[in-house]
């Protein structure tokens, strides 16, 4: 009798342990499908949902240079996917992409041997797993990005860590991340441990809190304006933000991290960005990508 107490307890506490891994993500996966119907409403037809979504747009301007219809997947391009002229801009850029140079730098330094022999081939045998980061160590208790790993692997093998930003972060990063989507890999964050969840909770806090002497949020521009246009830009949306870093942008003239990028709007928010290896920035970076998770790995691109 007492076995078949032990064992039915047991029974019991694996049901509820799995139950309770299962459920670690339900608020993040709750919080994405919301985004994605959100999206997928105020761009269902952009003139008719002017004084829902767009209550200082010009009505004609909706009617005529912005597409309708679209869904999940089309915002895998940013505000190409709406925007008609920006979105002709961006095939022609595409037809002779400026990032190929990067992506063969990339692929020479994938190989290149480090003075004990080993190589950033050694760290990432595997490189169609960009769509995996970030993920939280569960040896270090940390969350890491790729951008950090990378770093990580240089200072293991005593090499000098590289600027973050630019330059052969980015370089490698374009070889990388490009590897991932020829493989046809999506991204896939997980959230299985509390501490998981808690670090996608405190990423979600960032982007939704304003700071700086604008008070701003991250929110402001990329969900209640996603589409609405600053000065000449058309502002992007939350959903599939990530999916193509590293970029060419053309203000850059050069490819750079998606680091360069959150730091860039950061600042023009009118406050100081976190450090691109901190946590802070990794669990803002952590929760933008579950945000596009089953999204394609799309990267390298190229933005204005």
């Amino acid at each position: 009798m007492f076995s078949k107490i032990v064992k039915s307890s047991a029974i019991l506490l694996f049901a509820a342990t799995t139950l309770s891994a299962a459920n670690f993500n339900a608020g993040a996966e709750k919080d994405r499908i919301e985004a994605i119907k959100y999206f997928e409403a105020k761009f269902e037809d952009p003139a008719k949902n002017l004084n829902r979504f767009f209550p200082y747009s010009d009505e004609q301007e909706l009617a005529t240079k912005y597409e309708k219809g679209l869904k999940h997947m089309d915002f895998n391009i940013g505000s190409y996917a709406y925007a008609k002229d920006a979105k002709e801009q961006y095939e022609a850029l595409k037809e002779m992409p400026p990032y190929e140079e990067a992506i063969e730098k990339g692929e020479e330094l994938y190989t290149k041997k480090f003075a004990n022999g080993n190589s950033l081939q050694t760290c990432f045998p595997d490189l169609t797993i960009s769509g995996t980061f970030p993920y939280y160590d569960q040896k270090t208790k940390k969350m890491v990005s790729l951008t950090s790993a990378i770093n990580d692997c240089l200072r293991a093998n005593g090499e000098k860590e590289w600027d973050t930003q630019k330059g052969p972060m980015a370089e490698f990063q374009a070889y990388f991340v490009n590897q991932s989507k020829e493989a046809g890999k999506k991204f896939d964050i997980k959230i299985n441990s509390e501490a998981e969840k808690k670090a996608y909770e405190r990423g979600k806090e960032y982007y939704y809190s304003q700071r700086g002497y604008l008070k701003l949020s991250c929110a402001t521009c990329h969900i209640d304006g996603a589409g609405k246009r600053v000065r000449n830009e058309i502002l992007s949306p939350l959903v599939g933000q990530v999916t193509s870093f590293p970029v060419v942008r053309l203000r850059w003239a050069e490819i750079g991290t998606v680091e360069r990028r959150l730091s860039g709007c950061v600042v023009d928010q009118g406050q100081v960005p976190p450090k691109d290896e901190s946590q802070e920035m990794i669990e803002l970076l952590y929760f933008l990508s579950y945000m596009s998770n089953g999204m394609p790995v799309d990267g390298p691109d190229v933005r204005k």
